[in-house]
């Protein structure tokens, strides 16, 4: 039972002495911080699947059972412990591979020996590859014969997953219980290396803890069985999982995915048309969801040629989404329930989210604080905490805040204060309610399609072309996509540069969502005195160069 202290306020979770909002859920409890135990392990002893499906991919409909997924992790981990003898715990494992039903299966073994999983987009660039390379340090990759060629050479080398040699990896017929030796890994070791762009435009290595995810599957295990208003056990779920594993909403999914002996749905390349089919296959009941795909089932006649009767709800995340738009899909499809959440990658995806449909029907929120966590509204300006109804930046703290910053001290501290509080960089407010809402962001990030645009990185290939003086990147709306990049430039005298010139010179050094796809040339960009770029000028210049 939550004991509520009395200068908090029961309905907000504010206490007026502190100025902390508390989360009025009741606190979960997570194993003692000082035993051994594995984010792998702990999800593995719960788990009760045998027979049932857990992963199948419905492109090529091959698929593993949770008996056949625990066999290949076993072995596995024996393999690279035989094999790889020199692999030590705390070792990084790069991982770059498209959508595959081995990726739960290497993330697994992986986190069972304690070496830490550092998974990335495929799409990279060589030079991003080569960035998140020098942050993580790994001394092993595991890839395909598609994006090997993006690893530069590693200390164990590249173990490549579509290979024959690793499919005999998986499948040491001989392996006792106490085959696989058994490594000690402390909750606050870091189990994984998520990547995560900056307001400096630096991609940065989020250190996540086996504590932090372990901390997340309880929560997530706490809002599945609570959805509805119901307290028992829910049945098992079928989850398509339209995020990919590398991102901190598909990382966790699949441990979650486990932890709860619930089936997983895979694309190997995301298509509107050939998801809708797999719903309606593999009779799916949930879906995470970007705003884009949001607009997409609204918008879409394909939805009426298949059966979606068995979809029960969207948790909608990685962007803001519309009031309109949510609207329209509870017109549509109003016995599906959905729902907004607010996360990071520094905070293992979520840390709000909605209970039952009760509380989803508070339009623009994005939710409640999630169990066992707190936060602080924080004016920016003063420093000084607010209460309920009053804008300021989002600070979070509890067992789902990060490690740090691998390899960067000065990033980990910014982010990071002494009392463990995580500053967001995103301005919000708290309701009456203890409802979340979101308003703006001070990172300034485009969000296009659920991904994390830094203006400064493409700023910084922009001036790097010998005819352009200077250069401004802004969030353009797009109802697609949500947000586009937009680039401000200024030309050199005498140049004549036009725009599709300078969105391919970009397109050519960046992964795709990043390209940029409007150009304007302007003679000066707007800055303030200290040399920062007055981005809300540009913002309105381009709305109303439209209207």
């Amino acid at each position: 039972m939550l004991q509520i202290h009395p200068s908090m306020d029961p309905i907000s979770g504010f206490c007026h002495r502190t100025r902390i909002y508390t989360c009025l859920r009741p606190p979960i409890p997570l194993p003692p911080v000082d035993q051994p135990l594995s984010v792998s392990e702990f999800c593995l002893q719960t788990s009760t699947g045998g027979a049932t499906t857990f992963v199948v991919n419905a492109t090529t409909g091959e698929s593993l059972s949770f008996s056949q997924f625990f066999s290949q992790v076993r072995s596995l981990a024996y393999s690279l412990q035989q094999r790889y003898s020199l692999l030590c715990q705390n070792n990084v494992a790069f991982v770059l591979s498209p959508p595959s039903i081995l990726i739960p299966v290497v993330y697994f073994a992986l986190l069972s020996l304690g070496i830490i999983v550092s998974p990335a987009n495929p799409l990279s660039s060589d030079s991003e590859i080569a960035h998140q390379i020098q942050l993580s340090n790994p001394v092993v990759a595991f890839a395909t014969s598609e994006t090997s060629h993006k690893i530069p050479t590693l200390k164990h080398g590249t173990i490549l997953l579509d290979s024959p040699e690793f499919i005999l990896l998986l499948t040491q017929s001989d392996i006792n219980d106490d085959a696989v030796k058994t490594v000690k890994v402390n909750q606050s070791d870091t189990a994984a290396i998520l990547y995560s762009s900056g307001t400096t435009g630096r991609v940065k290595g989020v250190m996540i803890t086996h504590r932090n995810l372990i901390a997340k599957m309880t929560v997530t295990r706490f809002f599945n069985t609570n959805q509805g208003g119901s307290n028992e056990e829910p049945p098992r779920s079928v989850t398509f999982i339209t995020v990919p594993f590398f991102h901190v909403f598909g990382f966790f999914m699949l441990l979650a995915a486990v932890f709860s002996a619930n089936s997983v749905v895979i694309l190997e390349r995301f298509n509107f048309e050939e998801m809708l089919r797999a719903v309606e296959k593999y009779k799916v009941t949930s879906m995470p969801v970007s705003p884009p795909l949001v607009l997409a089932f609204v918008k879409s006649e394909l939805t009426k040629k298949c059966d979606l009767s068995s979809l029960q709800g969207l948790g909608c995340g990685g962007a803001p989404l519309g009031e309109d738009i949510a609207q329209r899909f509870k017109e549509k499809f109003p016995n599906v329930l959905l729902v907004q959440g607010y996360g990071l990658t520094e905070t293992v995806g979520g840390a709000t989210n909605f209970i039952g449909s009760k509380e989803a029907t508070q339009c623009g929120s994005v939710g409640r604080l999630v169990a066992n966590m707190e936060a602080k509204i924080v004016d920016p300006e003063t420093g000084e905490a607010l209460p309920p109804g009053q804008r300021g930046e989002l600070w979070l703290r509890g067992p789902i805040v990060m490690k740090g910053y691998v390899g960067d001290e000065k990033a980990t501290a910014e982010t990071l204060d002494s009392e463990g509080w995580l500053r967001t960089g995103d301005i919000c407010y708290f309701n009456s309610e203890g409802f979340l809402y979101i308003v703006d962001r001070l990172k300034e990030l485009i969000k296009y399609k659920a991904y994390q645009v830094p203006p400064a990185e493409l700023e910084h290939l922009l001036l790097s072309h010998p005819e352009i003086v200077d250069a401004a990147v802004i969030p353009f709306p797009n109802e697609e996509a949500g947000q586009i990049p937009m680039a401000y430039v200024v030309r050199n005298p005498g140049s004549s540069i036009t725009e599709t010139q300078v969105t391919d010179f970009v397109a050519k050094q960046v992964a795709p969502y990043k390209k940029i796809r409007r150009v304007a040339f302007i003679n000066s960009i707007p800055k303030s005195p200290s040399g920062k770029i007055l981005r809300k000028e540009l913002v309105d210049r381009s709305l109303s160069a439209v209207l």
